[in-house]
């Protein structure tokens, strides 16, 4: 028997075949460097998810009136989560690429 994969959301990890060692050490002995370097998208992601629970219930009281959910407002609430995704990614050394500050 065949499913389908219709998920509305899918989170994609690429395994790394030869992830940096230096980072591997750092995410188990030196937790605090990555924290450091990750504190201007700590103080972004605080601002934009209010923004993004805002934005969300605006969008809610649209859908109860029109039926539709505004383009513009789904890309916002998506790009926040996806930085927050980028960032976690970025802190557990699932990634070795430092998290752009973008929400696409």
């Amino acid at each position: 028997m065949e499913t389908q994969n219709n998920h509305p959301v899918q989170v994609v990890a690429p395994h790394l075949e030869r992830p940096s060692r230096w980072l591997a050490l750092g995410t188990l002995l030196f937790m605090v460097p990555k924290l450091i370097l990750l504190v201007p998208h700590i103080i972004l992601l605080y601002f934009l998810g209010i923004v993004a629970i805002v934005v969300a219930a605006i969008a809610q009281i649209v859908v109860l009136f029109t039926g539709k959910y505004p383009h513009n407002l789904f890309d916002m609430v998506r790009g926040v989560f996806q930085l927050q995704l980028r960032v976690n990614f970025y802190l557990l050394g699932l990634t070795d690429t430092y998290p752009p500050f973008s929400l696409k």
